[in-house]
């Protein structure tokens, strides 16, 4: 293990904002159990696609681009806040 000082962007809550030593744009520190979250919502997605329940899988669909959509505004904000351009 390495131990690196980092800067952290917004507060070190479950989807911290940090750039990390030698990166030139932030990343966004996802914690293990809400990546498994996440995870686990995608796979709800295709089980419901292979099952061919639309109706289910564009509720999955829209859930998690709610969620994604929250963590990236997040993003966006941490980088405005730091005057720091997007990387896209």
């Amino acid at each position: 293990m390495e131990r690196i000082e980092a800067e952290l962007l917004t507060d070190g809550g479950n989807d911290a904002v940090v750039r990390l030593p030698g990166r030139r744009f932030p990343g966004v520190l996802v914690q293990g159990d809400s990546l498994h979250i996440l995870r686990s919502d995608v796979a709800e997605l295709a089980t419901a696609c292979e099952r061919g329940d639309l109706d289910e899988a564009r509720d999955c669909a829209g859930l998690l681009l709610v969620n994604l959509d929250a963590l990236l505004a997040r993003y966006e904000t941490a980088l405005s806040e730091h005057e720091l351009p997007r990387p896209y």
